[in-house]
């Protein structure tokens, strides 16, 4: 009967420990040193190891060692199962595993909200290792590895979950100094209006405010935090999520001429359908849900 070849099962983890530090090491007393073991203790475990196998894995040279052919082939296996089982050792930290959440935020909503209240989250909940990676509102979850998306609009991405987080209405913002002379908004058609990417946001404030809209010539930026730089600096006017932007508005940044208000769309926390939320997920889903409510501005 044809012998049964060897399972991992079968196969002793020191021995497997010392043939691949030994074979990174091209030699048994290194191979010691690192394990903390003697080199007459080391080559033994290789022993049993090749006896398992019923291959030899070192050619024994004078001066240190050599991997054989059977020895080449089975050290990447090995050495990427260590790997894994230590990337997963070191994310236990005080009895807890560490995990990774990832999150996609739309510009605008990372400087003017979330960056600010983090901290909170974070001391919370310090086994979360939260990755922030910020876009202008373009994002694949799927493709970008991400657990979360944080985007403006009304909801309805294909194949996603979405929860509205802020309602973010759109008014008119300018420098201080510039706000003085816009008393009404028929005074806007001699003003730089700064535009959006996303076209006729415009065209929907001065239907609100009931008024005819100048034409529109003004530079285009692809986030709210450029309009709101460029309009901050004396560019002109921008149309912004005022609520976004009330640290600028207490630091005398920026300044509402108007009260005419319109909402354009909503910041909304999406994640794919198909994705099983983790515990890090969890957390954060009920955190920033919870921060929202208490804020009294969901």
């Amino acid at each position: 009967m044809a012998r049964r070849p060897p399972s991992v099962s079968n196969l002793p983890l020191n021995a497997l420990r010392a043939f691949e530090a030994a074979a990174r090491h091209l030699s048994f007393t290194k191979a010691g040193l690192e394990l903390r073991v003697s080199q007459a203790a080391v080559s033994q475990q290789v022993r049993t190891l090749e006896r398992s196998l019923r291959v030899e894995l070192f050619r024994r040279l004078t001066r240190g060692l050599a991997l054989t052919e059977e020895g080449e082939a089975l050290l990447p296996a090995i050495s990427d199962a260590f790997g894994r089982i230590n990337q997963v050792l070191d994310r236990f930290e005080n009895g807890r595993m560490r995990e990774t959440l990832m999150i996609g935020v739309v510009g605008t909503f990372a400087a003017g909200w979330l960056v600010p209240r983090i901290k909170t989250f974070t001391s919370s909940h310090p086994q979360v290792d939260i990755r922030i990676f910020a876009n202008n509102n373009r994002v694949d979850l799927g493709a970008e590895g991400l657990d979360f998306a944080i985007r403006f609009g009304d909801g309805a991405w294909h194949g996603t979950n979405a929860e509205r987080l802020v309602d973010a209405p759109f008014t008119p913002m300018c420098t201080p100094a510039m706000a003085k002379r816009l008393k009404d908004p028929i005074d806007l058609h001699q003003e730089v209006l700064l535009r959006s990417y996303r076209s006729g946001e415009w065209t929907q404030w001065f239907e609100a405010a009931k008024c005819s809209q100048p034409r529109m010539t003004g530079p285009m930026f692809d986030s709210s935090i450029s309009l709101a730089h460029a309009a901050a600096r004396g560019g002109g006017v921008a149309l912004l999520p005022v609520i976004l932007f009330s640290e600028e508005v207490a630091r005398k940044r920026l300044a509402c001429p108007y009260n005419t208000r319109v909402h354009l769309g909503s910041y909304w926390l999406t994640s794919l359908k198909s994705k099983r939320h983790t515990h890090a997920m969890q957390a954060f889903r009920q955190w920033i849900l919870a921060e929202c409510q208490r804020m009294g501005i969901k």
